[in-house]
């Protein structure tokens, strides 16, 4: 199975087209702009689901579903919020289609005209805060923490697979609170929770930070984020937390009486990630060779490949591998004994090794005869023989040392290209030369940031949370800046 994958320096874009189609995580379907995600593909989102899952449960939070139609006039009622989705959304006008009288196929049918038309959600505000509506009276429903795992439509004119599609995955979660200082703190807390996973199930850094008021969310009164830094120096917004204020309880007329029995309108929040994850997973730690999976994510942490002459052979190799396969699993590894008779070995070697599986396993007549195993790491490609005594305590080494390995590596290389850049012609001169994250004062006025993405394409990528405070120059006009904020080109 050759790979033939463009080289990363050559056409980075090529390179993660290429993969994600070969790879089997992904392909474009017949709906321009939509994408059909493959099992592979879908296995790696299921782990990222429940990894999620498991940590919104656990800090409170519930799942519940709405509906995949949203009225126009709910989404009209916030009106920053309508502005901002307003050239993304997809209308349903009709609900029924009848035979062309012509005999050419079927039409829209002018009798079926809606009385309102329906919005395709591009995300699910509006439906959840008329509800919630019904469902909030006092103080003893609050905090109210939903969640719900569902689709989304934002029509795109340029796609690219997981990055950017019209449809896509996502979960969305949306708080209400009795105080401003606990939604901010749920904000802060989903933040945490999004870099947390990030980092310990993705293995991909992450900067948190805030978005400046251009990039927000629409009707957020604070956003936060976290961005990651890919190979070929681009960012990529990984999730986002927004603390809504009162905006959507006060278009929605949702209140509660406190403890005192006055009547208040309640405070919230929303957040969600969605498969671009997919996107920072296969470009934070690809390479030439193809996925580089971290363990916690792969679907196949651990495959066993025999190498084998007749049937004989392999019968024998087999009856030293199953039990090696029980037992892994009982370790709750995930594990694929490859016997197929079909593929050589050298095929299922490359197969593999595009797909990302972490650890694979050789067995061949030799290592039978002396009890061994070829053990092969795929982040780092090094091979080793191990004795069958060791080989379980060593896999469940290496699924760990895999893990901190990618991780360090992508945080080197983020360490790598974060430059202090104090002059916009310098800042013009290390975005174009090395990329990467740019350091550097800026103003604060929107002037001046679309200045600088008309420029250079740069955007504001966040206000770090952690950003010690620096007074400074702003780099284009030499006004008063509190600190450092950080650009980048982005996806």
């Amino acid at each position: 199975m050759g790979k033939n994958l463009t080289k990363r320096t050559e056409d980075y874009s090529k390179w993660y087209n290429e993969l994600v189609v070969k790879a089997d995580l992904a392909e474009n379907s017949g709906v321009r702009g939509c994408m059909v995600i493959k099992p592979y593909g879908f296995a790696i989102w299921e782990k990222m689901q429940a990894g999620l899952d498991k940590m919104f449960k656990e800090t409170g939070h519930e799942n519940a579903y709405f509906p995949l139609f949203i009225p126009k006039s709910y989404l009209s009622k916030e009106a920053s919020h309508v502005e901002g989705f307003a050239k993304e959304c997809a209308v349903v006008t009709h609900y029924r289609l009848k035979n062309d009288e012509d005999g050419k196929g079927i039409i829209v049918d002018p009798e079926a005209k809606l009385e309102e038309e329906l919005i395709v959600r591009p995300t699910s505000e509006t439906i959840i805060w008329d509800t919630y509506r019904r469902w909030i009276q006092s103080y003893r429903d609050l905090p109210l923490l939903i969640n719900q795992w569902a689709n989304v439509v934002r029509w795109e004119m340029r796609t690219r697979l997981f990055l950017r599609t019209t449809e896509f995955l996502w979960q969305e979660g949306h708080t209400a609170h009795a105080t401003e200082k606990e939604a901010v703190t749920e904000a802060e807390l989903i933040l945490d929770l999004y870099a947390d996973f990030a980092e310990n199930h993705m293995a991909v850094p992450v900067i948190k930070g805030t978005k400046t008021e251009s990039e927000r969310f629409a009707g957020a009164l604070d956003t936060y984020c976290i961005e990651a830094l890919m190979q070929d120096g681009k960012a990529l917004q990984a999730g986002t937390s927004h603390f809504l204020g009162q905006n959507f309880a006060k278009a929605f007329d949702v209140k509660f009486a406190n403890r005192e029995g006055r009547q208040e309108h309640v405070w919230a929040t929303s957040w969600g990630v969605s498969t671009r994850l997919m996107g920072a997973l296969i470009m934070t730690h690809g390479d030439d060779n193809g996925l580089v999976l971290p363990p916690k994510l792969a679907p196949i942490q651990v495959v066993i490949v025999p190498i084998y002459k007749g049937l004989d052979q392999l019968d024998a190799i087999s009856e030293m591998v199953n039990p090696l396969v029980r037992e892994l699993r009982q370790k709750g590894l995930s594990v694929k004994y490859d016997d197929r008779d079909t593929h050589k070995p050298g095929f299922k070697f490359n197969e593999y090794e595009l797909k990302g599986v972490p650890v694979r396993i050789a067995i061949g007549q030799r290592d039978l005869e002396n009890g061994t195993f070829e053990v092969a790491r795929r982040d780092t490609l090094e091979k080793e023989t191990v004795e069958e005594d060791g080989l379980v305590a060593k896999i469940e080494f290496l699924m760990e040392d895999i893990q901190k390995n990618i991780y360090k590596k992508a945080f080197d290389f983020r360490k790598e290209h974060i430059t202090e850049v104090d002059s916009y012609g310098e800042f013009k001169e290390v975005l174009e030369k090395d990329g990467g994250f740019l350091s550097a004062h800026w103003d604060g006025t929107h002037a001046t940031e679309e200045k600088i993405k008309e420029e250079t394409k740069a955007t504001i990528r966040c206000i770090p949370i952690d950003a010690k405070e620096e007074p400074g120059s702003c780099m284009v006009t030499g006004k008063p800046s509190k600190c450092r904020v950080l650009f980048a080109k982005a996806y």
